[in-house]
C-alpha cells in the first residue's frame, strides 16, 4: 500500500467513525458534513435520496431515549483509478439499549457498503447500503434480516 492509499484509508476510517459517532450521539444534522448533497442511503429502515432525506431518515430510525452504539471494524478502502471515487466495506455491530430498566438489549450485525467521493472538503459519502447479517432481540425500528 503506497503512502497516498494509506492517507485515503485513514480518511475513510475517520469518515466511518464519525458516521457511527453522529448516529450514537443523535447529532443527525452533523451528518451533513459526511455526505454529498446527492447522497443516497438504503437501510433496513428505508431508502432516502438527497442530504435532507438521509438526515431525516437517520433521525426517524434512532428512537429518542434509546441508546445506540455503532462499532465498525474491518474497514476496507478501494480508491478507484479516477482517484475521486472509492468503495468502502465495513462490518458493523450495533448495540441498542432502550430506555427502561427491564428493556432487553438488542444486537445486530451488518455490512456497510459505501461509495465515497473526494470533494474539496475531503471524502464524503455518496451512497450507503446497509446489508443486515444477524440480529438478537427486537430493534425499535424496522429491521429486515436476510
Amino acid at each position: 500500500m503506497d503512502a497516498a492509499h494509506r492517507l485515503d484509508h485513514l480518511d475513510h476510517l475517520d469518515l466511518v467513525a464519525r458516521l457511527g459517532a453522529g448516529l450514537d450521539e443523535g447529532r443527525f444534522d452533523g451528518l451533513r458534513t459526511l455526505l454529498t448533497a446527492d447522497a443516497t442511503v438504503t437501510t433496513p429502515g428505508g431508502h432516502a435520496e438527497g442530504e435532507d432525506a438521509v438526515v431525516a431518515q437517520a433521525a426517524r430510525n434512532h428512537a429518542a431515549g434509546t441508546r445506540y452504539q455503532h462499532r465498525f471494524t474491518d474497514v476496507v478502502t478501494d480508491v478507484l483509478p479516477d482517484g475521486a471515487t472509492a468503495h468502502v466495506r465495513a462490518n458493523l455491530t450495533l448495540r441498542v439499549v432502550p430506555s427502561g430498566a427491564d428493556a432487553p438489549v438488542t444486537e445486530a450485525g451488518s455490512v456497510y457498503r459505501l461509495t465515497t467521493r473526494r470533494t474539496a472538503d475531503g471524502w464524503r459519502i455518496r451512497d450507503l447500503v446497509v446489508e443486515p447479517v444477524w440480529r438478537t432481540g427486537e430493534v425499535p425500528v424496522p429491521v429486515a434480516v436476510r
